[in-house]
């Protein structure tokens, strides 16, 4: 997982140039909201290839999922819907769904309310996450040490495995029961 910092605040994020940049086996969160004041948790999130998401909701809030690039397929309780780039899903609090990158992979941004963690530090079970070189990427917005006040994981980022990219189904889960990678602490 490789993790950017967000820019100041009005300044907007070139989340194409992120893709750009980012290591090709790079998948899972490459760039996060991280300002203290914000009211939003957001992520760009990247799958590899016919990697899936095994079906999960986001029970505290809805949540926006804007396709940047690639395709896949998104099912939701009304059935599955095609994903290219430009697609935006609004999908309700508790609203289950599960997605499937296509052939060449999907990017995608999430953004939904941000949901304070509890009093872990850092997102709900991710623990430290290490900021990443990248060109133009702004020095100390993520500290050394991980993030220092909570926020949601968007989409359960540390149950997804680095290796295929499936969602542990158990959150005290420790490898992936696909493909036997361990999953992020």
């Amino acid at each position: 997982m490789t993790i950017r910092p967000d820019p100041a605040a009005g300044v907007p994020a070139d989340l194409g140039g992120l893709i750009a940049h980012a290591p090709d086996d790079a998948t899972g969160a490459l760039w996060r909201l991280t300002a203290p004041a914000r009211g939003l948790d957001s992520a760009l999130i990247r799958l590899r290839a016919g990697a899936v998401l095994a079906e999960h909701d986001e029970a505290a809030s809805a949540v926006l999922l804007v396709v940047v690039s690639g395709t896949g397929r998104i099912d939701t309780g009304d059935g599955p819907h095609e994903l290219r780039p430009r697609s935006a899903v609004w999908l309700a609090g508790g609203a289950r769904r599960s997605l499937a990158a296509g052939p060449h992979g999907m990017a995608y941004l999430t953004v939904h309310a941000r949901q304070p963690g509890p009093g872990s530090g850092g997102p709900l079970g991710a623990g430290p996450l290490p900021a990443a070189a990248m060109p133009g990427a702004t020095p100390g917005a993520i500290p050394a040490g991980g993030f220092s006040e909570g926020g949601e994981t968007a989409c359960l980022l540390h149950r997804v495995c680095p290796g295929c990219g499936r969602l542990a189904g158990e959150s005290d889960a420790r490898s992936c029961s696909r493909c036997g990678a361990g999953l992020p602490d």
